[in-house]
């Protein structure tokens, strides 16, 4: 089965995005690949959103969307989460081959859904993938830094199979880092591919929130808490994290929120098993150890694995 044989199915909860969605409904649109559906869940909606999608899913047969009773706030996390499974279980298509998660804040090239899935076709182990994300500024792309192995939780795509094995998304805050660490220990590989057909432009700065880039630091901090991350690793993380935007203190920030999270007795996602899968691959990273998993190298593209 060649990529373009491929079916898949797009699910994007959004809200109040009317400065952003045109473009993401147009990168959709181009695609060389049509998805068989793409459902956008309007989360509440209260500005030109619902106006946007109303004249999308009249223009392409393959848009549906639907409303969702609004809760009254963006939630970031497990709102997110919920709102996609709103739509998840609305789904007109069942005979799909991938499912895709799709912020309504991204713009990308004709070739993403097709690049994308060929790096799937080439490699049977790949259960989780996406590409990098750029943001614009002063008109430059500036690379927002992720590890390899970690997925992009705005454009990212499951096999079906792999999505099914860990039991789909957590409803909770770094659903997305669980999501990928899930699928690693039931044997899948995940990606974020450094392919020029696979750039992504984010037109919100990743770990940013609706009140601001502080509260958004702060709030991966407390993600990172929540997910079960080595007190370790999340030093490492925040110096990692100084030398972006805003420098220094945004690092900090996400000390702060961990250790906060940590005061506060937080509840964290307990599962000691996920928890031990992720603490070796952490200090891997570190240097400090091995991972648990071992998963099937390429022989044909080791260099990509």
């Amino acid at each position: 089965m060649s990529e373009f044989e491929s079916k898949i199915v797009l699910i994007s909860p959004v809200r109040n995005e009317e400065h952003y969605l045109e473009k993401t409904i147009e990168s959709v649109a181009n695609q060389k690949l049509t998805p068989k559906e793409w459902l956008i869940v309007d989360d509440g909606s209260t500005d030109k959103t619902s106006e946007i999608l109303q004249k999308a899913a009249e223009k392409y047969s393959w848009i549906h969307v639907i409303t969702k009773p609004d809760r009254g706030k963006r939630s970031v996390g497990p709102g997110v989460v919920e709102a996609f499974y709103y739509g998840y279980e609305r789904l007109k298509t069942k005979d799909y081959d991938f499912i895709g998660k799709l912020d309504g804040d991204l713009e990308f090239k004709p070739e993403y859904f097709s690049s994308l899935l060929a790096y799937f076709r080439e490699d049977p182990h790949l259960g989780s993938a996406s590409g990098k994300s750029y943001l614009l500024e002063d008109g430059k792309l500036t690379l927002e830094r992720m590890a390899d192995e970690m997925v992009a939780g705005q454009i990212n795509f499951y096999r079906r199979q792999c999505f099914e094995d860990i039991g789909g998304l957590v409803r909770e805050v770094h659903w997305d880092g669980i999501a990928f660490h899930r699928a690693r220990m039931k044997g899948w590989r995940t990606r974020s591919i450094n392919d020029p057909n696979l750039m992504f432009i984010h037109q919100r700065l990743m770990g940013s929130s609706e009140k601001g880039i502080i509260e958004g630091r702060l709030r991966w901090g407390k993600g990172q808490y929540f997910m079960g991350t080595h007190p370790l690793y999340i030093f490492a993380i925040g110096l990692y994290r100084m030398w972006e935007k805003p420098y220094v203190i945004g690092g900090i920030l996400i000390v702060v929120g961990y250790f906060k999270a940590m005061l506060d007795k937080m509840p964290r996602y307990e599962d000691p098993e996920f928890r031990r899968s992720l603490h070796a691959w952490q200090m891997a990273r570190l240097g400090l150890g091995k991972t648990l998993e071992t998963i099937e190298l390429l022989q044909n593209n080791k260099k990509n694995v």
